[in-house]
Formats: structure tokens, C-alpha cells, sequence
């Protein structure tokens, strides 16, 4: 029963969540410190209610005690508003995809291609795997601007 437990959690969950099948959304409390246009810049305050939050592991607002992002206005705002920002929880398991799944496995595809089909010394293969995860890096930064489409956040008054 345990096992088949982990093995739902680890594996089936964020699978449909990736997918959109299972798409809530993660919601932080913030207060509006600017605006600029149709964005409002907020400052998100942790919370108690982050240590129970599903999304805890890969949420970067669970670090520190604040953090700043722009979220997409849908409705008028004022400075010093509070509101609550929200994000759909597939794109989290997307980004955590592009963060850390992909470069995990590029540079694990390298060292295997590496090992197996040159005879070079190790720490050749693994500077040659570590400058793949940097054009990997470099490579995403280049599609900067139609990830930001994507990974949208709104905020809507608390």
C-alpha cells in the first residue's frame, strides 16, 4: 500500500499536472509596490499556509521571507492593494521540466556518449557535459521571450 502510494505521488501526479488534467491553481497573498501598465509588480510575503501547500517543493517563495514578480492585472489596481497571485500548477511542473529534468538528462546523455564512444579521461568528459548544461542554459534564454507568454502570472484583488 505504501509503495503504491510513493509511487502515485512521485510519478502519476505531477505527470497529469504537467499535462493539465489536474490543473489547480498555487496561490500566494502579495502586496501591489508598482504598476506599470497592465502589470503589477508584487511583493509576495510568506505565509503559514506554505508549509502546507502541495506546490512547497518547487516554490521559490518558501525560501525567503519575500519575493518580487510581475503578475498580469485583472482588474484595477492601486498601490499598497493586496491582492493574491495565481498560477496554473502545470506550469510549475513545466518549469521544473526546463530547470532541472532537461539539463539533468542532457548532461547524463553526454557522459554516456562521451564514455562510451571516446576514450577520453573522465574529467574531459565532465568539463565537455558541464559547457553542454551552458549551451543548454543559453539555448533556453534564447526563447526568453515566448516562455515569459507562457509562464504567466495574474493577480486579482485578495
Amino acid at each position: 500500500m505504501f509503495a503504491h502510494a510513493c509511487v502515485y505521488e512521485i510519478f502519476f501526479v505531477p505527470l497529469c499536472a504537467f499535462y493539465g488534467f489536474m490543473d489547480e491553481l498555487i496561490r500566494h497573498t502579495g502586496i501591489v509596490s508598482g504598476i506599470n501598465g497592465e502589470l503589477a509588480h508584487v511583493q509576495i510575503v510568506q505565509s503559514s499556509a506554505c508549509s502546507a501547500c502541495k506546490a512547497k517543493s518547487m516554490c521559490m517563495s518558501t525560501e525567503s521571507q519575500q519575493k518580487e514578480m510581475d503578475a498580469v492585472m485583472l482588474e484595477p489596481m492601486q498601490v499598497g492593494d493586496q491582492v493574491e497571485v495565481e498560477v496554473r500548477e502545470h506550469l510549475a511542473w513545466k518549469a521544473v521540466l526546463l530547470a532541472y529534468v532537461l539539463p539533468f538528462i542532457v548532461m547524463m546523455s553526454v557522459i554516456a556518449v562521451l564514455d562510451v564512444l571516446t576514450g577520453w579521461d573522465e574529467a574531459i568528459v565532465g568539463t565537455v557535459a558541464l559547457c553542454s548544461i551552458a549551451l543548454y542554459y543559453l539555448a533556453l534564454s534564447q526563447f526568453r521571450h515566448r516562455l515569459q507568454k507562457q509562464f504567466t502570472f495574474t493577480a486579482r484583488k485578495a
